[in-house]
């Protein structure tokens, strides 16, 4: 009785695991039909790095990956927004090329785990034929003092990069009062 319990706990998470595995795969095959077709001109191609994973939520108001169910929204596929960096295995190796001209963007970064997203928003001036990259860190601070005043979390910070060079900086610092705070520019 255990044992059969057991197995089919076992099966129940292998077809999980297969299903989710069976959406990307065909997100995959109908992003790699769109790629067949010639870029538009003047548009960009947006990147982003740096944490565990991340993935564009939102272009816009055009969702990218669904945030419940992680698949990649076939109207943004349609569109030729979506590509694949290599041998993608998962939203994370996801690039956009979109049309150059103001967008506002949201990208969940997971720094940590898959299991809990920074959800960063920005608008953004996008250049015709650029690159763009989103790199989310950790800004290291070499301050001295007391325990209490050094242990609070380094601010979380992502750089906008336009080809290589650093063209915006957002920085999210750590609120002891809430726990909770807001990315916010900074000038470079």
């Amino acid at each position: 009785m255990f044992r059969s319990r057991i197995i089919i706990i076992g099966f129940a998470g292998f077809l999980l695991s297969a299903c989710q595995s069976t959406h990307f795969a065909l997100d995959r095959l109908m992003i790699q039909q769109v790629e067949k077709r010639p870029n538009a001109e003047n548009n960009v191609s947006l990147y982003c790095a740096g944490a565990k994973s991340c993935e564009f939520s939102r272009i816009d108001q055009i969702e990218i990956v669904n945030d419940q169910s992680k698949r990649v929204n076939p109207n943004a596929i349609r569109k030729g927004y979506v590509h694949l960096t290599g041998e993608a295995r998962d939203q994370s190796n996801l690039y956009l090329t979109i049309p150059a001209k103001q967008h506002e963007v949201v990208v969940h970064f997971y720094p940590i785990s898959n299991k809990h997203a920074e959800v960063f928003h920005f608008i953004h001036q996008f250049k015709p034929n650029k690159r763009y990259q989103l790199t989310m860190y950790r800004k290291q601070s070499k301050k001295a003092g007391s325990l209490l005043s050094v242990s609070p979390p380094a601010p979380l910070c992502v750089d906008v990069h336009e080809v290589n060079k650093l063209v915006r900086r957002f920085c999210r610092p750590h609120d002891a009062a809430t726990g909770v705070s807001e990315f916010v520019e900074e000038k470079i």
